[in-house]
């Protein structure tokens, strides 16, 4: 019976958490007049709101931001489109704040005339009665203070917006006003002023660097003049004449001798070796073999009269013998002609001879003049060195002299108006708005009008939630843990004072803080989770603490499903029960252990209560704390998820079943009932000894009387672990 009253009470504080939509909806209903009245009483507010106030009209104008340059703006490069990188984000930004820069404010409020206009001078026309009295008081200052530029400026800028467009190189000018023409204008203004403020940007900096050209110029052009006279005045005093092909003298005549002496070693190289041919010829009975001989005028009639004679002999001996007279004598001819064509033979090699020799005194000559020749180059070779150096300066401050006067001529040529045309351009006039930009009347008034339904609506139904009508506040639960019926002889129970509840737990340390205190369960979940909280272990970061719930008997105990049961009021709790056996189909831990289901096809919650349960499954407690590593990884899963995490385990299970739980457990709860349970307090002890979190005997509050029989009890010793 007592279990059903305590489920019971249960069921309707789960019911009293929860809020009557039914009912909330009906009150609602009933005081509709609350949402129905202020949103009407704004809608009509806001319509003539939107129809009062002046309208504003807004005109917007475009720049594209690109290099203008090209070949006629500036002559001799690429036309500067190699420029168009500089517009980047930051570079258009920039280019955004030279827009809606103070002294481009000032040119444009002069060229619009807005000096004198109402709507932006605030000294224009005859102050009123409020501003008269706050200049008298001295809250604000009086417009003829300021001068009407300055007057004018804050206004500007209120209507002025300048924007680049996403993702290009476009700058939107936006200038609203209560006259639609003078946005117009203001806007085309802004943007004309803004691309002659970089033209005259650039015209000053052109103009600034022809006068910086013109000042440096003259000066360089001296220094250039003294550099080149200093060059030839070195080049004729040592005497470095340049000839052809920009040679010095000396160098020319070093190579005419060095190819002169080739040629006279040559001709003696080739008369010599001329000379010996003939000579061998001349022993080998070959002279008219070579051409030299061949061709000699002497020759050649000494062998056509051999030959005439030759034809004479072999007419003669046809008729004489060779005794004859007739034929010695033309044998004595033929031997004299022989004899001068050797002569003429050996004429020709003393010849070569004598020209091999000619030769060889000119080599001599050649020679002695190149090593003369030879002296003076090397001599020059360091005047030339110098002059090197010195023909290097003069060069170099030539090339710069050249560089500054064509940079003085661009500079002249861009001072000149229209000759530096700003880095962007206007690709979109404004024109007249004919629509105003403010108030949007539809938006305003429904934004107006929703918000306060809205509002009216929230604050109604908080107004009836803090009533309690339609859902009622949580109450404090009445004790869920069974308790031994009052006999006539028992105490009146008196209720403790706020600090003998302390008292009382610091006396309930046992067997020399072995043990932890006791924690007495009572009707408070939240002083069950401080309780608890206190003597946990930190868990780790982003896990919920674990607690092992080991069930020891005892008359008046607190089972582990109990005490989970009054924490699920308060957190999100989770219960392992696995101090029992399921013999039944459901499945448990064991199956989701094997992967034979999920977490979601094992939580159950029973009807009533707030504590999610997982059954032991059909294999039984046995399978599944036979898997420790297993069972470590699934507890960590439900650590990252719930806020408390208990496992139940049986006093009765053996230290190699229990203590992988208590290694992992922050806090050890060991349900005893009463302070006097025995078996309570060596599971105590036994689980002390297998992890280092705190092992805590559970005492009902109800068997006070038997805590206050336990200390006149002797005091337990530890058995060995």
């Amino acid at each position: 019976m007592t279990a059903q009253t305590d489920s019971l009470k249960r069921d309707d504080e789960f019911r009293a958490d929860s809020i009557d939509l039914g009912a909330l909806w009906t009150a609602v209903k009933q005081r509709k007049a609350w949402v129905l009245v202020p949103t009407l009483a704004v809608l009509g507010l806001s319509f003539v709101a939107v129809n009062v106030v002046t309208p504003r009209y807004t005109a917007e104008s475009r720049i594209l931001l690109e290099n203008r340059e090209s070949f006629y703006t500036r002559p001799g490069q690429n036309g500067g489109t190699g420029q168009s990188a500089q517009f980047d984000s930051e570079g258009i930004q920039s280019q955004v704040q030279l827009v809606m820069s103070r002294d481009l404010a000032r040119e444009a409020i002069k060229r619009i005339g807005l000096v004198g206009n109402a709507e932006f001078d605030s000294g224009a026309g005859a102050l009123n009665a409020l501003k008269k009295i706050g200049v008298l008081v001295g809250i604000g200052a009086h417009p003829a203070d300021r001068s009407p530029e300055e007057r004018v400026l804050e206004t500007y800028y209120e209507r002025l917006l300048v924007y680049p467009v996403a993702r290009s190189r476009i700058l939107a000018v936006e200038f609203t006003s209560q006259d639609p023409a003078l946005a117009a204008k203001a806007a085309n203004i802004i943007a004309a002023t803004y691309l002659e403020a970089q033209e005259a940007a650039k015209q000053d900096t052109a103009r600034s660097a022809s006068s910086w050209l013109s000042s440096t110029i003259e000066p360089l052009r001296r220094r250039v003049a003294e550099a080149e006279a200093k060059v030839e005045d070195f080049r004729s005093r040592n005497g470095l004449l340049v000839g052809s092909n920009n040679t010095t003298i000396t160098s020319q005549q070093l190579a005419d001798l060095s190819t002169q002496l080739s040629a006279a070693r040559s001709q003696q190289a080739e008369a010599q070796a001329k000379a010996g041919l003939i000579r061998d010829a001349i022993k080998q009975g070959r002279t008219f073999e070579i051409p030299d001989v061949a061709n000699n005028e002497l020759v050649r009639r000494l062998i056509e009269q051999r030959i005439n004679l030759r034809a004479q002999i072999a007419l003669e001996s046809r008729n004489l013998l060779s005794e004859h007279p007739r034929i010695k004598e033309l044998n004595a001819q033929l031997g004299d002609l022989e004899g001068q064509l050797r002569a003429a033979a050996e004429r020709t090699v003393r010849t070569l001879e004598n020209e091999a020799k000619i030769a060889g005194q000119r080599v001599e000559s050649f020679t002695a003049a190149l090593d003369g020749q030879k002296k003076n180059v090397s001599t020059a070779n360091d005047s030339e060195v110098q002059l090197r150096a010195l023909e290097r300066e003069a060069r170099t401050l030539r090339d710069q002299l050249e560089q500054y006067m064509l940079r003085y001529r661009e500079a002249v040529a861009r001072d000149a108006q229209n000759a530096t045309p700003a880095d962007a351009r206007i690709i979109s006039r404004a024109i007249e708005p004919g629509e105003p930009s403010f108030p949007k009347k539809i938006p305003v008034m429904l934004v107006a009008t929703l918000a306060t339904f809205l509002v009216s609506l929230a604050v109604l139904v908080s107004r009836e939630l803090l009533r309690g009508q339609p859902g009622a506040p949580l109450q404090p639960m009445p004790d869920v843990v069974p308790r031994r019926a009052a006999t006539r002889d028992d105490p009146p129970l008196s209720t403790p004072e706020p600090d003998l509840r302390q008292d009382r737990v610091a006396a309930l340390l046992t067997h020399t803080g072995r043990l932890g205190q006791l924690i007495v369960v009572g009707q408070d979940p939240d002083q069950a989770l401080a309780d608890l909280a206190e003597r946990s272990l930190p868990a780790p970061r982003g896990m919920a603490p674990l607690a092992l719930l080991v069930d020891a008997g005892g008359f008046g105990a607190t089972t582990a499903r109990q005490w989970a049961d009054l924490l699920s009021q308060r957190c999100r709790c989770i219960l392992l029960d696995l101090a029992r056996d399921d013999d039944g189909e459901q499945p448990g831990f064991s199956e989701l252990l094997a992967g034979e289901a999920l977490f979601s096809d094992i939580i159950t919650r029973e009807e009533g209560s707030r504590l999610h349960v997982i059954g032991p499954g059909r294999a039984g407690r046995e399978a599944v704390l036979a898997a420790p590593d297993l069972v470590e990884v699934a507890l960590d899963a439900l650590c990252e998820t719930y806020d408390w995490v208990f496992v139940a385990a049986a006093s009765t299970d053996e230290s190699a079943v229990l203590a992988p739980l208590a290694r992992q457990a922050q806090s050890v709860l060991v349900m005893a009932g009463h302070a006097g349970n025995g078996h309570a307090v060596e599971a105590g002890y036994r689980l002390a000894e297998l992890g280092d979190a705190p092992v805590t005997l559970v005492v009902d509050e109800g068997m006070a009387e038997v805590a206050a029989d336990l200390d006149n009890e002797p005091e337990l010793k530890p058995e060995p672990a």
